[in-house]
């Protein structure tokens, strides 16, 4: 069976490490063209060396933070440029500030939520567009923070509780173009967010390319049928 995603493009934000990084490296080992953005071009860049001849799919790497609108526009039109195409838009960029309400500064709450929530809204605007023409494929990484309050977790369980609700909103508007729309809401996976190190012990975490091959199976499955939200836990605990 001919594999129907060869030469397909997707652009991944927070590409360079942790779940972005697992979502490439399967991506590409699918045939499938990847733009990966970060904050940082040295970071994109080092990525890119990693990936690159990792399977058949070609790689770039973008700086370009989720934050500012006109980056992320920049990012489409460099992806574009390159591939001539977008057919996946992957948001994964995030961060994680916490906190009790007594503690949280305005500036770590904006920091959040401009990341999680509203740069998710500006990669997906900026990547409309092409995605209406391709009738394209969103998904966003959400958490199950989306659901599971827990103490100092009030602008992380904010920007997560909207970023699920978005994603689903946005499915039920764009469906009837053709676009497919998921959100993924993993527990505990073994990477560096909150600057904690993967080390042996996260053996019982979900890992980055469990992630991948969850996107890749998604961008597989028949065009009549979309889970629009998953769940996904360790199947065993610590």
């Amino acid at each position: 069976m001919m594999n129907t995603l060869n030469g397909k493009t997707a652009l991944i934000t927070g590409g360079s490490k942790g779940i972005g990084y697992g979502v490439a490296e399967s991506l590409l080992k699918e045939g499938i063209n990847v733009a990966i953005t970060s904050r940082r071009q040295d970071a994109a860049d080092a990525a890119v060396a990693q990936l690159t001849n990792v399977g058949p799919g070609k790689i770039i790497g973008i700086e370009a933070d989720v934050k500012d609108f006109d980056a992320q526009k920049m990012a489409v039109a460099k992806t574009l440029e390159t591939f001539g195409q977008l057919d996946i838009l992957i948001a994964n960029a995030g961060v994680g500030h916490f906190g009790s309400i007594m503690s949280l500064t305005p500036e770590l709450w904006h920091d959040t939520l401009d990341t999680n929530l509203t740069g998710v809204f500006y990669s997906l605007k900026a990547a409309l567009d092409a995605l209406m023409t391709t009738k394209g494929y969103f998904i966003s990484i959400a958490s199950l923070a989306g659901t599971n309050f827990f103490p100092a977790g009030s602008a992380y369980n904010a920007s997560k509780f909207g970023l699920v609700g978005f994603t689903q909103a946005v499915m039920l508007d764009l469906r009837e173009a053709g676009i497919k729309c998921t959100t993924i809401m993993p527990g505990s996976v073994a990477t560096h967010f909150n600057n904690h190190v993967p080390n042996p012990s996260d053996a019982w975490k979900i890992q980055p390319e469990d992630m991948g091959q969850m996107v890749v199976d998604l961008l597989k499955m028949n065009p009549r049928t979309l889970p629009s939200k998953i769940e996904v836990r360790p199947s065993q605990t610590k």
